[in-house]
């Protein structure tokens, strides 16, 4: 697959120490600034500052082998996949599959999420089972997604470890001081995580101001949104309430199949639950649902907008049928194509 290895001018908010940007056709350099204040890699006043842990400050150097590491294969267990593998730009930073498969052909169970503005939230997963980015970026790492766990041991393999030690030795001695372990490069992996914002949509642009960034299907079908009452859950300037709820997805007998949310919480009502999804980019990011069962947006949007699927869990308090016309409800599509995100990731070059 071709990785995409520019960014338009000015749009990308990712700590790299420079990056070539095109701007008007013509090819320029620029280096990004440090994000130590939160408005440079934060949305701006637009939502509360990345809440980031104080034994893992986010540094530019950091961010860098974080960017480097995730497009690295070597991380993998059978040496075939790289982070970026599953989070593709054209794919809205998901893999473009309903399930997916990780390192060694293992089949994976549920649909790789978009990693937009994944440094804001709190909990991580489909089901909230991570509770710091740092240690979801350890166990996709160990597990089926990269397959790099020592079968005998609770830890990635030491070969691995090795490997990415002796090609990034002297990274990891500026920016931690000595040898790399899994810890600093998880450690490294959730730095680079919570530099990847979206904030660079044509919807951003009318929303802050410019009337004509949208059309005015697109205007309409944000006030079909609303009326339809999305915003109980795709709210605020993520695009989401970071909760959890039943929307009917993954039935079996009138029962979910994945239990979901109720794995880690034990509690009854979160059968089934599994995280809203962010809205942004989500026209590329198809098929939908934690399950991937779901192919089109236009698919997506009319079973929420009828209620979701019944079952004894389906939260009726967020999700009720919407009272809309069909224009209005292809109007909502229309919305939602204008989430489409014009930041992508470029690929760095890695040392051998």
């Amino acid at each position: 697959m071709a990785h995409k290895t520019t960014v338009l001018s000015g749009i990308l908010a990712v700590t790299f120490t420079s990056v070539l940007l095109y701007a008007c056709g013509n090819v320029q350099e620029q280096t990004l600034p440090l994000p130590s204040d939160p408005k440079h890699y934060a949305p701006l006043e637009k939502y509360e500052a990345m809440k980031v842990p104080a034994e893992n400050p986010i540094t530019q150097e950091k961010a860098t082998l974080g960017w480097q590491l995730w497009f690295d294969k070597r991380l993998s267990g059978d040496g075939k996949l790289s982070c970026y593998s599953c989070h593709v730009n054209e794919k809205g930073l998901t893999d473009g599959l309903a399930l997916g498969k990780g390192a060694f052909d293992k089949a994976l169970t549920r649909s790789a999420p978009t990693l937009w503005n994944i440094g804001y939230h709190a909990e991580w997963y489909w089901d909230g089972r991570a509770k710091t980015l740092e240690g979801q970026a350890l166990a996709a790492w160990k597990l089926a997604n990269m397959g790099g766990k020592d079968k005998e041991k609770d830890e990635i393999r030491a070969d691995i470890v090795e490997t990415l030690n002796k090609a990034y030795k002297d990274q990891f001695q500026k920016v931690f001081g000595g040898p790399a372990n899994e810890k600093q490069i998880a450690q490294a992996l959730a730095t680079f995580m919570r530099t990847i914002i979206s904030k660079n949509t044509a919807f951003d642009k009318w929303q802050s101001g410019d009337a004509s960034a949208v059309s005015e299907g697109v205007k309409r079908g944000f006030a079909a949104f609303q009326k339809a009452k999305c915003t109980n859950c795709h709210v605020g300037f993520l695009l989401t309430d970071l909760q959890f709820h039943n929307v009917g997805i993954g039935l079996v007998d009138g029962k979910p199949k994945d239990v979901g949310r109720f794995a880690n919480s034990k509690i009854e009502k979160d059968t089934g639950a599994f995280k809203t999804p962010t809205l942004r980019d989500v026209a590329r990011s198809a098929p939908y649902f934690h399950d991937g069962s779901v192919a089109t947006l236009e698919e997506a949007v009319a079973l929420m907008v009828a209620g979701g699927h019944d079952n004894p869990f389906l939260d009726k308090t967020n999700l009720q049928k919407a009272e809309i016309s069909a224009a209005e409800q292809a109007d909502i599509v229309e919305f939602l194509k204008s989430l489409t995100e014009t930041t992508t990731i470029p690929e760095p070059k890695l040392p051998q």
